[in-house]
């Protein structure tokens, strides 16, 4: 495994609340981690059907139009009553004209399964793949989850995506309910991110 080495790290992400996350889990190292917009960089078209894939875009992408190590994360929410669903494709059924809805998304996810009966619990569990890349192409692929299941009504206001929906095994709350530093122990970018520990070992 090739290590980590630079002191800035560029997060491939236009999304606020995947950077301050990141920003967060970070911050113990001394690297300073810099965010996609902030570099004024484009949103690459993701076009691959799993999470490397797509993460692997956005990365390479990154690292390439910037000349710095980069960062990505790929996420999503799957569904077992739903086959997996929406999966990779979590973030297009937030997707409307005016921006991501993440709670038209749930209320979506949701009435999928009622319409279907699908018993109860309605187990889910998010994924999170990260993928780190050198402009020189190399890239090093580190992949976590949280398992839990559905719950409705949506609670709580922390968090960000389908977090009010979800409730982690062993927890009463869901991540929306829980104190962010405590989500930042067990969730699935949590348990990716301490995989990518080991790339910045001394």
């Amino acid at each position: 495994m090739r290590k980590f080495t630079d002191k800035r790290l560029l997060v491939a992400t236009h999304n606020a609340g995947k950077l301050e996350e990141m920003r967060a889990l970070m911050s113990p190292l001394g690297i300073e981690v810099v965010g996609a917009a902030e570099m004024n960089l484009p949103e690459p078209a993701e076009t691959e059907t799993t999470f490397v894939g797509n993460a692997r875009i956005k990365a390479h992408a990154a690292a390439q139009a910037t000349g710095l190590p980069a960062l990505s994360d790929d996420s999503g929410i799957e569904v077992d009553a739903l086959g997996g669903a929406p999966g990779v494709y979590t973030a297009d059924w937030a997707e409307t004209p005016q921006g991501r809805d993440f709670t038209l998304a749930m209320t979506r996810t949701w009435a999928e399964c009622e319409a279907i009966a699908a018993p109860l619990p309605r187990t889910a569990r998010f994924r999170s793949t990260l993928v780190l890349a050198w402009p020189d192409g190399h890239d090093e692929v580190f992949e976590g989850k949280a398992e839990g299941q559905l719950v409705w009504p949506m609670r709580g206001a922390q968090g960000h995506g389908y977090d009010p929906m979800f409730q982690p095994d062993g927890y009463e709350i869901t991540f929306a309910e829980m104190d962010p530093a405590k989500k930042n122990e067990i969730s699935h970018r949590a348990d990716a991110f301490r995989k990518l520990m080991a790339c910045f070992e001394v």
